[in-house]
């Protein structure tokens, strides 16, 4: 198999491609998801490409090929802030220091691995599991209608219900299933597959279960089960983001793929309702009042912040690569067409003003006030480097200025 190493937004240097190879690039940019690699003819050779990644990174196989795509940002930084969006639980990203040259699934597995040591270090955790058998002796409570519906006149088996004392837990089913899921992902690492086939051998007696990756399901922690929050939170990542996809024609890929777009958006999302103290209910995306009189122009920005029910906050979260400004935008680099998309926001909402975040290197901070409307178009950079801590600092500051547009526009509509 044919390993292609690329980072995210950079142009490769010339690779000879042959057809085959060729058509699988193309299957999987109309796949879902879609990788978005520009495939370009080089100028250097006949037959060779340059290849230029999107916003997806990971690690997919398809066919003969084997992808991996670098963030720029680096795997452990994605990956701490991934699984802060997950779980708010703060995973710094030294638990994925294994060398840049890993692949992001060796990574997950090697993680995955110490993660689980750790957490396995007191014993699997148990918990009570409510079950409903047909019995030969009574345990716990028989049921009647069942046994009335099931078994008329027939003593034996007893429909019962009970609680068991068991490992067959959620907790311990989500990292067998993401261990399993890792498993499947043709890993390089020989390390990566013993540390992941000691995951299984310990949970040997937990059901493997196929969590749908977005829908896999939480876990309410307390004290007695506290030291597994990181492999829980790590395990529901890797089950949220493993693709196994059919593509174009006869191409099956299978992988671990990240949008940054998409984790860019969630990670400010979820990083500021907790610093605003607010809800998911009145912190996050929403559509907002059309921007025409006749319901026709729908909105949906990525902020709305409602107080008390009223919108007093509205913005967007950019993760672009931007490389110039457009149409002759030559103070910045932020593209007019989303300041428009601001500006319709601000407008709809009846506010004073919005905001726009990028991440920190993609856009100058700057603040634009509106010709004859006055309202204030702020433009804010995130910088993403770091440790966790430092960029939820760096939210902190982004919270305070959100805080004062919400209360300039509380006091705006109190004036009027």
């Amino acid at each position: 198999m044919r390993q292609l190493n690329l980072t995210e937004y950079q142009s490769s240097k010339p690779l000879e491609l042959g057809r085959d190879e060729l058509d699988t690039l193309y299957a999987l940019n109309t796949g879902k998801p879609k990788l978005s690699i520009t495939i370009e003819p080089s100028r250097a050779q006949s037959g060779t490409y340059h290849l230029t990644p999107g916003s997806v990174v990971g690690a997919v196989e398809a066919g003969d090929l084997s992808l991996l795509i670098q963030p720029k940002i680096g795997i452990g930084q994605l990956l701490s802030l991934a699984g802060y969006t997950i779980s708010k639980f703060h995973i710094q990203k030294s638990a994925f220091d294994f060398g840049r040259d890993t692949a992001l699934p060796d990574v997950l597995a090697l993680s995955l691995n110490a993660m689980a040591r750790r957490a396995f270090a007191r014993g699997l955790l148990h918990g009570y599991l409510r079950k409903e058998e047909a019995l030969y002796t009574v345990r716990g409570r028989i049921r009647f209608d069942a046994q009335l519906r099931r078994r008329f006149n027939i003593p034996l088996p007893v429909e019962v219900r009970y609680n068991e004392f068991t490992e067959d837990i959620l907790a311990n089913r989500l990292v067998k299933a993401a261990a399993y899921r890792l498993g499947s992902m043709g890993l390089r690492s020989a390390q990566a597959r013993s540390g992941l086939a000691w995951v299984a051998g310990m949970l040997d007696k937990v059901s493997l279960v196929e969590f749908p990756g977005r829908a896999a399901p939480e876990v309410e922690f307390d004290r007695l089960n506290e030291h597994y929050r990181g492999v829980v939170a790590l395990s529901r990542l890797i089950l949220r983001h493993s693709a196994f996809e059919a593509y174009r024609g006869e191409v099956r890929a299978s992988g671990f793929l990240m949008d940054m777009n998409q984790v860019f958006q969630e990670f400010v999302t979820v990083a500021l309702r907790e610093e605003l103290g607010a809800s998911e209910g009145t912190f996050g995306e929403e559509k907002i009042s059309s921007l025409d009189v006749g319901g026709g122009i729908k909105l949906r920005p990525d902020l709305v912040w409602r107080v008390g029910g009223v919108c007093r906050f509205v913005g967007d979260v950019k993760y672009k690569n931007l490389t110039r400004g457009d149409d002759d935008n030559c103070d910045n680099i932020v593209p007019n067409s989303d300041l428009y998309q601001l500006l319709a926001y601000v407008t709809a909402a009846d506010l004073p003003g919005g905001m726009l975040i990028y991440a920190q290197g993609e856009a100058n901070r700057a603040d634009y006030k509106v010709r004859h409307c006055g309202k204030v178009l702020k433009v804010a950079a995130l910088d993403l480097s770091g440790g966790l801590e430092e960029v939820l600092g760096r939210v902190k500051v982004l919270a305070t200025e959100i805080k004062a547009l919400s209360e300039e526009a509380g006091a705006v509509r109190t004036a009027a």
